[in-house]
């Protein structure tokens, strides 16, 4: 009496399921890794002063423009 791996009644299902199980775990766990980082970059955004400072340092506007843009920023 031999038996054919596919002809026990559907076992060969199980093995199947738990592969897919485990592909969605991971397909899952992926993706709230991803948004984990667009989170952490939506709340340690700079704030308007901060990309002043720092245009200003790389010398990209004068110290005029920034006095004036200062200015019109803490109003």
């Amino acid at each position: 009496m031999y038996m054919d791996y596919f002809d026990m009644g559907g076992m060969w299902m199980f093995p199947l399921l738990g592969f897919i199980v485990i592909l969605i775990f991971i397909v899952v766990f992926l993706k709230s890794i991803g948004n984990n980082k667009n989170e952490d970059s939506i709340h340690h955004s700079e704030s308007a002063l901060d990309i002043l400072n720092k245009r200003y340092a790389k010398g990209e506007i004068t110290k005029e423009q920034y006095d004036e843009i200062k200015r019109d920023l803490l109003k």
